[in-house]
């Protein structure tokens, strides 16, 4: 499994997201969706940030829309 975050540029939650995984040693892989837009139709994403838990085939497990550390805890515990 993985975790992706997708955001853009001089968003202040995208930052808030970003700390909250490197501060809780979680691995993932940002997306910056203005440059990524094939990515950002493919989620559906309408607003950053959104950060998704994906299952080894890359099949959306859970997604966290904004800054929810609650939600994001659940997916680094997920992550394992």
């Amino acid at each position: 499994m993985k975790i992706i975050k997708l955001e853009q540029p001089n968003c202040r939650n995208c930052g808030f997201v970003e700390n909250f995984l490197n501060d809780n040693e979680v691995e993932y892989e940002s997306i910056d969706v203005m440059q990524n837009t094939d990515v950002a139709v493919k989620y559906g994403i309408m607003s950053t940030p959104v950060t998704i838990l994906l299952d080894d085939e890359g099949k959306e497990v859970k997604r966290s829309n904004g800054y929810n550390p609650g939600e994001l805890e659940e997916m680094a515990e997920l992550l394992g």
